[in-house]
């Protein structure tokens, strides 16, 4: 398993039990010192994805949608419970998809987990944030 594979095995393991949306604070030092560290996964697990927003943008390994989701961010004050979105027609397909965001955001740590019916609602609650 590659480093990376292992720390993202990790923060899944963290994040693993289905749960609202939970404001907390990482424990000391299991969060990036810069921007926020995003996961995006499958039921069950059964695929993920993450990338590291930095706000505002800049050489670090790029969000895709960096610019729009630091936007986003800054519209909701760091509260991604508040993020407005980009609200249109989903399915009521049940395939339930989970991200989170650990590190710094708005300058305080951060912690945050929730889950979405599927990616349809998800992209529609969190607009470019999770778009990656």
């Amino acid at each position: 398993m590659t480093p990376r594979a292992a720390l993202f095995a990790a923060a899944l393991l963290t994040f693993a039990a289905a749960a609202p949306a939970v404001a907390v604070q990482p424990a000391e030092g299991s969060a990036p010192t810069r921007g926020l560290y995003l996961a995006l996964s499958g039921a069950e697990r059964t695929w993920s994805r993450s990338v590291i927003l930095v706000c505002p943008p800049g050489a670090e390994p790029p969000h895709p949608h960096a610019r729009a989701a630091c936007d986003a961010i800054t519209w909701a004050r760091g509260d991604l419970d508040a993020l407005r979105g980009e609200p249109h027609a989903c399915t009521m397909e049940l395939d339930p998809v989970t991200v989170s965001a650990t590190g710094r955001g708005q300058s305080r740590p951060k912690a945050w987990r929730k889950t979405y019916t599927n990616a349809c609602v998800m992209d529609a609650a969190t607009g470019p944030v999770f778009r990656f």
